[in-house]
């Protein structure tokens, strides 16, 4: 019963009032800020341009493997596939 879940999910950078996000691979287990298996995109929700950027060809690779990306992650991946 030793499976862990891998997760792409938000790490909260920045100052207070300021969040920046890294899109992160993470073990499940891993603390919110945590260690991190790879740093794959960045999430700015305060500025209007360029806000979300994400390397596709990782976030497939990792798909492929049985990562499962958060509930914000995947919106807003939805979100910029229909923006592109």
């Amino acid at each position: 019963n030793n499976i862990y879940m891998v997760k792409i999910r938000l790490a909260r950078g920045g100052t207070k009032k300021k969040p920046y996000y890294r899109v992160v691979v993470a073990d499940q287990r891993c603390k919110r800020d945590g260690r991190y298996l790879e740093h794959i995109g960045f999430y700015n929700p305060m500025v209007t341009e360029n806000r979300f950027e994400i390397d596709a060809e990782r976030v497939k690779h990792w798909l492929s493997v049985g990562a499962q990306p958060t509930d914000r992650v995947s919106r807003l991946m939805k979100q910029a596939k229909t923006n592109a």
